[in-house]
């Protein structure tokens, strides 16, 4: 196994794992009758840390297509370079790193890490043209 497909593993294990985070965490403040009706009313505001963690799983599933998209394309193209090592594991680090800081509302700081993601991702896009 490549190491940009341990990457791809080992991000959608972290994607399971802040999806239980973030759902957990709503279920506390929305409680168990609203997370089991078919929500058809106004969805209740999640707010402070709970809020963020929604948010920092919506960011991930927003960038994980794209990383996981490239790292497929790049299996199947055979085109492996130390960039697209590098690529899926700047991506990989920087979500794990991204969740807890955005979790803690540290300003700046996630912005940073989530262009690191960014960066990430665009490492495996261009061995692909």
């Amino acid at each position: 196994m490549t190491v940009e497909m341990q990457m791809l593993v080992w991000s959608v294990t972290l994607g399971l794992v802040q999806l239980l985070i973030a759902t957990t965490a709503t279920l506390g403040q929305t409680g168990l009758s609203w997370m089991a009706s078919p929500r058809d009313g106004t969805p209740k505001v999640l707010t402070g840390m709970t809020g963020r963690l929604d948010r920092a799983n919506t960011n991930f599933l927003a960038t994980f297509v794209f990383f996981a998209a490239l790292v497929l394309a790049g299996y199947v193209l055979q085109r492996h370079t130390a960039t697209t090592v590098l690529g899926a594991q700047i991506y990989f680090w920087a979500r794990l790193i991204y969740l807890p800081v955005y979790a803690l509302g540290v300003p700046y700081l996630r912005t940073l890490i989530w262009t690191a993601s960014i960066v990430g991702i665009v490492m495996l896009l261009t061995p692909l043209f």
